[in-house]
């Protein structure tokens, strides 16, 4: 009778144990993170102006629905960032590469268009290829966060460190990584689809030595997003007259460039669980962003947008390509790639990049950790999950 008590008494005490664990694991509002800012690191797909200043101006119609002009960003407003440090009660974050009314008080944005994990041999001019590839990135960061610490150090008054981050903040901050989708782009342009797959495994590495190299200049928390269905960008489903059995889905998105992305995304994922035992002070948050956008695609109708891969400004037909914004004669006829009268019906402003309502819906889906791994909200996105 005494054992069975004393048995009983043992398996409360570790139901509680686990309840609390279980409590750390998932948060409540009261575990909300207090993170002061934010540094992001990517591509288009959360390039805030980096490109744009350094060289490519923005031309319109970019911006024209939040901002009213064009500020860099691939849409015609705000971009998923924009809406995350919106969900963190930050502002928006400037460009690291821009130098004209640059506030880096709470953050800054490596990110630039073109962007890949792994350098490539392509440039800018040949096809839209940053030369500010992760690792370059990464190296701005670490000049970023020597230099304004200097200066704020320096600095005699407050006012003097009113654009510059506390360096307190830097082993607080969010690091957000969104990165992958061009080197996905560079594959299909120059390899087979198996010999992409081959070079997975050395990009995934590259992409570890940058989370490592900013872990060790004293990141924390990360939140790595994987990369969208790239078969479902309307640039890769169009100018297929005589597509073969299978080639696309049931939404028109080409099959074999998504399998790709999956196999890619699937290796991803792996290298950050590992990289959970080799970081043992990171809060690394794995995020299935091919999986909120293909919710989106696959529920286009439902969610208020019309059909999934019409585009708002660009044309795109015949084998023609004229980006948004230009103009082309095309046998005769002048073509010009104007926007559509309302982007917040697409989910595709430009065949590559994402109006700002398909943006607004994907951000509201991925904050509260629903498409998570592990399943914890943004706002909380720097405590590490506890596992028995």
């Amino acid at each position: 009778m005494y054992a069975s008590s004393k048995k009983m008494s043992f398996l409360r005490i570790l139901f509680v144990f686990i309840l609390i664990v279980r409590v750390k694991s998932t948060g409540t509002n009261s575990q909300d993170c207090n993170i002061p800012a934010i540094y992001n690191f990517g591509d288009s797909n959360s390039d805030t102006g980096g490109i744009s200043a350094a060289l490519s101006p923005a031309d319109p119609p970019t911006g024209e629905t939040y901002f009213g002009i064009p500020t860099g960003r691939a849409s015609d407003g705000r971009l998923i960032i924009d809406f995350i440090a919106d969900s963190l009660g930050l502002p928006y974050l400037s460009a690291y590469l821009n130098s004209i009314k640059a506030n880096f008080e709470y953050g800054a944005n490596f990110a630039t268009g073109g962007a890949t994990i792994r350098r490539q041999n392509e440039s800018w001019f040949q096809n839209g290829v940053s030369p500010f590839s992760l690792d370059v990135q990464v190296q701005q960061f670490d000049q970023f966060k020597t230099r304004t610490t200097y200066f704020y150090n320096q600095a005699k008054n407050e006012s003097d460190r009113s654009t510059l981050p506390s360096p307190d903040d830097f082993s607080n901050a969010l690091y957000v990584i969104d990165i992958g989708q061009n080197d996905l782009g560079a594959c299909f342009r120059s390899l087979t689809n198996p010999q992409c797959i081959a070079t997975f495994p050395d990009i995934v590495e590259e992409f570890a030595t940058a989370v490592k190299k900013l872990y060790y200049k004293g990141a924390r928390a990360f939140w790595i997003h994987n990369t969208g269905p790239f078969g479902c960008l309307p640039i890769a489903a169009t100018n297929h007259p005589n597509p073969e059995p299978g080639y696309f889905d049931e939404f028109g998105c080409r099959v074999d460039q998504n399998d790709i992305a999956i196999e890619f995304n699937k290796q991803l994922k792996e290298r950050v669980i590992q990289l959970r035992t080799e970081l043992p002070y990171a809060a690394l948050t794995h995020v299935d962003m091919f999986a909120a956008k293909h919710q989106l695609i696959k529920d286009a109708n439902n969610q208020g947008f019309e059909d999934a891969l019409s585009i708002c400004c660009g044309y795109h037909q015949d084998g023609v390509d004229i980006w948004c914004g230009n103009k082309e004669v095309v046998n005769g006829t002048l073509i010009s790639a104007d926007s559509c009268p309302n982007p917040s019906k697409l989910i595709s402003w430009d065949a590559v990049h994402y109006t700002e309502a398909a943006n607004d819906w994907i951000a509201n889906h991925i904050v509260d950790g629903s498409f998570s791994d592990p399943p914890v909200a943004l706002s909380q996105a720097c405590r590490k999950s506890i596992s028995i």
